[in-house]
């Protein structure tokens, strides 16, 4: 029996050593809310838009009524304000929840009217990333004409 243990301590020896896995970070999207919104969102949609053209954007998130015109809520919501162009265009990007994976809306108003309309925002999608919340709205103002002429 010594000899066996002998080839099985051999045959254990040959045997490579098990790669420890690398362990991800974990996905900014993961953070609490305010702690997202705040050092992984805002500027990376100020960066997004800078590339645009957009040069006097300000962003800021606030948790405020609906400034919707004709809507009438006392309910408050968390929102992405951004204004640009003197302030005379603004966009809101909504999280009634407190959660970017929650329901999202988005609005935007020119000349410094109320928005009119409460739109869905990335309903379709399944994972909500800091890229395409980010490419959301860059895609909604071009559609908009606010970005780039088509």
């Amino acid at each position: 029996m010594a000899e066996e243990e002998k080839a099985k301590a051999k045959s254990e020896e040959k045997k490579p050593a098990a790669k420890a896995k690398k362990e991800k970070p974990p996905a900014v999207e993961n953070k609490p809310f305010a702690e997202f919104i705040h050092q992984d969102y805002l500027p990376a949609l100020q960066e997004a838009l800078a590339k645009e053209g957009v040069s006097d954007l300000e962003v800021t998130l606030v948790e405020q009524k609906l400034p919707i015109a004709g809507l009438n809520s006392s309910e408050e919501s968390w929102q992405v304000v951004g204004k640009f162009q003197n302030g005379q265009r603004q966009f809101n990007v909504y999280f009634p929840k407190k959660d970017i994976k929650g329901q999202r809306a988005f609005s935007c108003a020119d000349n410094g009217t109320k928005a009119t309309t409460l739109e869905p925002f990335l309903i379709d999608e399944r994972r909500i990333t800091l890229n395409l919340l980010v490419f959301g709205v860059v895609q909604r103002l071009n559609a908009q004409k606010w970005l780039n002429l088509n």
